[in-house]
């Protein structure tokens, strides 16, 4: 055999210093971010499975653990109607899950997996998130486990309707590409918070995909981890969170800019009973600033129901007063 000589070696020693150079270069900015976050949050983001009575049909989605001994968030309709859960995780282990409890109102639900000690997510605000703000989605998307895909926050404070056919507020809209499979995984900031649960594509168009708010689901997870289910009590109103000018905000002396602009108020439930109207924007409700829809849903509780409460509003830049009764919801 013919050795490389002391040319060839040297050529092979400096062919290895460039590649070893190449790998300790660091990250651009835009990359270092979604790298960050996944490195956060990705050993906590299951595959969620689910076995069905009819026709033994096997479901798929995903979750996020954000407690050590085994909370976790997913989607409603991942597990709705599934009599067995298994969850896996990117180290390799299988969990057996049990159903904690869901709402099919804000498609969220909550399981808990066997075991201590695992890997968690730190949750952050959705109320403070920016249009434009990167944005990253970890899940499992057509059973690749996981897979990271990265966008913006196009929008916030959309309304989506589920698949009970009720209206979700205060929805993040995002173009972070999501495919079925990332139904409950987490939508994560740039420094490894989880700001959301994905949960919806737009299926006719491209870019544009929809996720609650970790506000909404925080909420919703608390009550389903203490109760099993949610219960509140309803306005009838289609809301969207605002941000009221500056000069309004001094004059009225308000804890936040955010706000509440009725959008749309159903026929003979409280909000149309109280006299309210579109582009009426809530202020205060039962003596509470309300400065986002998760506000509102938060003071909607099931002890508010058939209790008369009142809502301060501005409406054409006079501020009013109103009593109104929530109705209790189901």
């Amino acid at each position: 055999m013919t050795g490389l000589g002391e040319g060839g070696s040297r050529r092979i020693s400096c062919a290895m210093s460039v590649i070893s150079q190449t790998l300790d270069e660091p990250l651009d900015p835009y990359s270092e971010s979604v790298a960050r976050a996944f490195e956060h949050v990705g050993p906590s983001v299951a595959s969620v499975l689910a076995w069905h009575p009819s026709h033994r049909r096997r479901g798929q989605g995903s979750g996020v653990i954000y407690t050590p001994d085994g909370y976790l968030l997913t989607n409603s309709h991942v597990v709705a109607g599934s009599e067995r859960l298994e969850a896996s995780l990117p180290d390799g282990s299988t969990h057996a899950a049990l159903l904690v409890g869901d709402d099919p109102g804000t498609d969220l639900a909550v399981l808990r997996l066997s075991g201590n000690g695992l890997p968690h997510a730190r949750f952050g605000s959705s109320s403070r998130l920016r249009v434009g703000q990167l944005v990253v989605a970890i899940g499992n998307p057509l059973g690749y486990q996981a897979t990271v895909t990265a966008g913006i926050v196009s929008a916030l404070g959309r309304t989506l309707r589920t698949q009970s056919g009720r209206l979700i507020e205060s929805v993040i809209q995002t173009d972070a590409p999501l495919n079925p499979g990332n139904s409950g995984g987490p939508l994560v900031d740039a420094h490894g918070r989880v700001v959301g649960i994905n949960t919806a594509i737009a299926g006719a168009a491209q870019g544009i995909c929809f996720a609650i708010g970790i506000d909404t689901a925080v909420d919703v997870a608390q009550q389903l981890m203490r109760n099993g289910r949610v219960r509140r009590s309803r306005l009838k109103l289609v809301g969207q969170t605002i941000t009221l000018d500056r000069r309004v905000v001094r004059k009225l002396d308000r804890p936040s800019s955010g706000a509440v602009m009725i959008l749309d108020i159903e026929q003979d439930g409280p909000a149309a009973k109280a006299d309210l109207m579109k582009g009426d924007v809530i202020l205060d409700f039962a003596g509470e600033p309300v400065t986002g829809v998760d506000d509102l849903h938060r003071l909607l509780t099931a002890e508010r129901a058939r209790s008369h409460a009142e809502l301060r509003i501005m409406r054409a830049g006079r501020l009013r007063s109103f009593s109104i009764r929530p109705e209790a919801d189901g």
